[in-house]
Order: structure tokens, then sequence, then C-alpha cells
């Protein structure tokens, strides 16, 4: 299994060196033991309040690259402290990471309370996932309802060369917009039948549409 190791003191104190040198040396003995292998050394110096720190940020990165199976820390608030601690926890057990802690002397175990927190947040994302779904149909079933033809406007998809402007049907865009769907729908919509294409994007083109003037 292939580790990381996360250090963290709160401050950039030099009083705080020994602390982080202390966690490395626990965490790689309990490597050992675990029969872990180490791929990395992340060490911070932050508060465990902030989201924004170089050392969680660059362990978030390493996960998403690399088939990391497991994070070795001190105890769980070294991955942070009230709501980053349950935010950083629920990232990195998405990704299927093992929790191992000195202070439990293995796999890391929740407090009911935690536990509790993690699953409404799962539950959450779940329901979120199903109503950005159900919201593509509704979509496409009312652009579909209003005389858009998807096969028309396919011919360009999956461009490989790559453009500076996206080739998306900018008249779509209008005759949707002028049909009560919002930006965000009309979006979502469109990548419903292939386009690769934003919010913003939709809102920009609609936008450059109305800038332009009008024929004499």
């Amino acid at each position: 299994m292939k580790a990381i190791i996360y250090c963290r003191v709160s401050t950039k104190k030099e009083t705080q060196e020994t602390s982080l040198e202390r966690q490395e040396d626990e965490l790689l003995k309990l490597s050992d033991s675990l029969g872990l292998n180490v791929f990395k050394i992340i060490k911070d110096q932050a508060s465990g309040y902030e989201l924004d720190r170089p050392g969680i940020l660059q362990l978030l990165d390493i996960i998403k690259e690399e088939k990391i199976d497991a994070v070795l820390i001190q105890d769980e608030t070294r991955v942070g402290r009230g709501n980053a601690k349950i935010a950083l926890i629920h990232c990195l057990l998405k990704e299927n990471v093992k929790i191992y802690t000195i202070s439990q002397n293995g796999e890391l175990q929740l407090s009911e309370s935690d536990s509790m927190v993690l699953n409404i947040v799962s539950m959450v994302e779940e329901y979120q996932r199903k109503l950005h779904n159900l919201k593509i149909k509704r979509g496409m079933k009312r652009a579909v309802e209003n005389g858009y033809k998807p096969q028309r406007n396919l011919k360009n998809r999956g461009n490989i060369e790559g453009r500076d402007r996206k080739n998306i049907p900018v008249q779509e865009i209008i005759r949707l917009r002028k049909n009560d769907l919002t930006f965000s729908e009309i979006a979502a919509t469109l990548r419903g039948f292939g386009y690769d294409v934003s919010k913003a994007t939709v809102h920009r083109r609609f936008q450059e549409y109305q800038s332009q003037p009008e024929e004499s």
C-alpha cells in the first residue's frame, strides 16, 4: 500500500520545528509497523481551521494524481479542526483513502457525532447529483419540445484539434433563453447533447448576441 505522511503544527515558530520532526519520526515508525510504502512526507505550518494550506492542497493533488491508499497523521486534529476537519476527512474517505493515526495506533475511528455529520454530507452530495441529473433531463426535454434538433448541431462534437473559441449553437442559446430557461439550465441542456460548455460561456455568448448592433 502506498501512503503519504502528513504532519502539521499551528504556527511557524522555531519551537514548532521539533514537533514536526517528532511527528515525522513517529509516523515513519507507524508506517513500518503497518507495512506501508511512504510515497511522500508533507509538512504544514498553519492553523487547522484553514483550508488554504500548501501542504494539505499538495496532499489532495497527489491523491488525485497517484494511487494513494493511506494517509498517516498523528491524530485527527492534524488534518484540521472544526468544519475544516470534517471537510478534509470527507475528501479523503471519498477517494477511498484510509486514515491511520498514532493516537489510535491504527485506522482512524471517528466519533459518533463526526460520523453522523459525514453521513449527512454524503447524503446531501448524493441528492445534489440526482438534482443535477434531473435538471439536465428537464432542460433537454424542454429544448426538444421547443424545437431544438440536436442532430443538426453535433457534427463538430469532439474536435480534437481544439479551438480558441468553442463552437456552440448560439441560435439555440437565444431560443432557449426566450423560452425562459436559465443560463445554468441551457448549459446543462447543451452538455446533455454533447457540447462541453459552461454556464459562464453560455451567458457570455448571449451577452455578445445582445450587444450586436441591430440590422437596419
